[in-house]
């Protein structure tokens, strides 16, 4: 694979701001997405787990109405921050059979079908909506982006749980590579903040439950963090070829320099406490930026704040980086975004993009007292990166042994 893959839009809606500026200027200033649940169903339900990090700006305060309804939440964050990215691209002008969409989401339109669910036993089969299939499907957010653009070149759906989006993006870069569209808008979304989940994820106690303090509850690498904190929201990219950017005269954000996926084959649930699959992925990411892991200066991690993932993905680290990896500055900004589940990956590539751009690590919130057995240089305010080519990675790993790893070069 010889060509250039470049990121020339992002967009983003996140528990921190309705935009991706917005979004990683609150992250760079240390705030937290977030805060305790208003819902009536929180008390309803006696869930355990009161908190979580909502999206800040609501769907319905940037959709019309009438489109808004006809989509589920989490394909109306996609569509939102998909159109952010496209303007942000400067809305190229391309033939659609050379647009395409790859799309992500991990658990896809859960509220649309547990609404329906409540509709069906409460009301009825006559009152459940019509469009209710259409909005529930996993590949609703592709469509709905797809349909908003023309993009006919194809319109696919990765859900590969936490590992989704970042999956998606390895996805459009290899289909560039391959000449299937010139243009790609790629990511992923999740809106999967209801009694379920939390009941769900809690009872596998992978929530923290720090019901006092919602702010300081994701505290990736402490030495007490109890889980990590549902997250809500979509991020988006436009990718193409350095070549079709520069005919255009689009502004570039940072290349697209590889991409790795593999499987853990190990656990429904729990990581690889080896590492191996995941320090695959790292390997095979930068084997396709045709790089080494000496060149890496920059990693955003997975980093869930759970007891045991953060160590596993610490192993995986050492596997790859040797005793190197301690000297790698090294962000966890689910910290303060939670976990976008589906939505993560993409959410953190813009934030390793830009933090290429700006030469500028975000900082990890909540790292009070760090566990002696993850000795990473975390960061834990703004830290300067260096001048001149620099090579970042992002790591994704999900639920069912999912790996992915995107390799950024800033330009």
């Amino acid at each position: 694979m010889t060509k250039k893959i470049v990121v020339t839009g992002i967009g983003a809606t996140t528990p921190l701001g309705g935009t991706a500026p917005e979004s990683w200027s609150a992250l760079l200033a240390g705030e937290s997405g977030a805060h305790t649940l208003t819902h009536e169903w929180v008390e309803q339900y006696g869930l355990p787990v009161t908190f979580a990090a909502e999206a800040k700006v609501r769907p319905e305060e940037v959709l019309e109405r009438p489109e808004a309804k006809r989509l589920d939440p989490s394909s109306q964050l996609a569509l939102i921050s998909a159109r952010e990215a496209w303007a942000d691209a400067g809305s190229p002008d391309v033939a659609p059979e050379r647009l395409g969409v790859d799309y992500a989401t991990g658990i896809g339109g859960l509220w649309s079908l547990l609404d329906a669910w409540d509709t069906l036993r409460e009301k009825g089969p006559r009152r459940v909506l019509p469009m209710t299939v259409p909005m529930l499907m996993p590949n609703a957010a592709a469509a709905a982006v797809s349909m908003n653009f023309h993009a006919r070149a194809f319109a696919r759906t990765v859900a590969s749980a936490c590992a989704s989006s970042t999956e998606s993006i390895a996805n459009a870069y290899e289909h560039l590579q391959l000449g299937l569209a010139d243009v790609i808008i790629a990511g992923g979304t999740e809106s999967a903040i209801h009694p379920i989940t939390l009941a769900s994820f809690s009872s596998m106690q992978a929530l923290s439950r720090r019901n006092d303090s919602p702010e300081t509850a994701s505290r990736p690498y402490n030495v007490d963090r109890d889980g990590f904190i549902m997250g809500e929201g979509a991020a988006s990219l436009v990718l193409e070829t350095e070549e079709h950017a520069l005919a255009r005269g689009a502004h570039i954000y940072a290349e697209v320099a590889g991409g790795g996926v593999t499987s853990d084959s190990y656990h429904i649930t729990a990581n690889d406490p080896e590492g191996l699959g995941a320090s695959r992925a790292i390997a095979l990411a930068l084997d396709q930026a045709g790089a080494t892991a000496d060149e890496v200066m920059h990693i955003n991690a997975h980093a869930t704040s759970t007891p045991v993932g953060d160590i596993a993905e610490y192993a995986a680290l050492k596997v790859a980086f040797g005793d190197r990896i301690h000297d790698i500055p090294v962000s966890a900004t689910k910290a303060s975004t939670g976990h976008l589940l589906g939505g993560t990956g993409a959410l953190e590539a813009i934030f390793t993009i830009l933090a290429l751009r700006d030469r500028t690590a975000p900082p990890t919130i909540n790292l009070t007292e760090q566990d002696p057995a993850i000795p990473l240089d975390v960061v834990t305010s703004p830290r300067p990166l260096p001048d001149g080519p620099v090579l970042a990675i992002s790591n994704s790993f999900g639920f069912g042994g999912h790996n992915a790893v995107l390799a950024f070069r800033s330009v």
